[in-house]
């Protein structure tokens, strides 16, 4: 049976992204990531996306400020990518059960990292699928 999980691609006005580490005693170790994680029983994906990336990296957002990327399916989970626009002011606060460490990063190092096996299995399946409509919604033209 399927669930959904929802990540977010926070992105900030000079182009940069956010890529949050997976904390040391999670799946995919200390690999790289958009804070993601599962619906809630009786929660919308952009909901759960919403409160994913307060939870894992203190940046609160709106659901209405979300800008659906695409789905892909991973092994047991419909994924559901959103990106949102951060002032670049914001003061991140890490979960440290989730979250090891944080990086703002360019668009071509978010590839650079999922093409030789640095982000988290899901991501780099993720990105491959939707790596052209994500880029687009950045607005990036690379």
């Amino acid at each position: 049976m399927f669930h959904v999980v929802a990540g977010t691609c926070a992105f900030r006005p000079d182009g940069t992204v956010l890529l949050t580490q997976r904390a040391a005693s999670k799946d995919f170790p200390l690999a790289w990531e958009f804070p993601a994680g599962s619906a809630l029983a009786g929660e919308s994906s952009r909901e759960a996306a919403v409160r994913e990336l307060a939870e894992e990296a203190g940046l609160v957002v709106d659901t209405e400020d979300l800008a659906l990327v695409g789905r892909f399916v991973d092994s047991a989970a419909l994924f559901d990518v959103y990106v949102v626009r951060a002032s670049g002011l914001e003061q991140l606060k890490l979960d440290p059960a989730e979250v090891s460490d944080y990086q703002w990063v360019s668009v071509a190092e978010v590839e650079r990292r999922f093409r030789s096996g640095m982000m988290s299995g899901p991501w780099t399946v993720g990105l491959s699928a939707l790596w052209d409509p994500f880029v687009q919604a950045l607005g990036q033209d690379l």
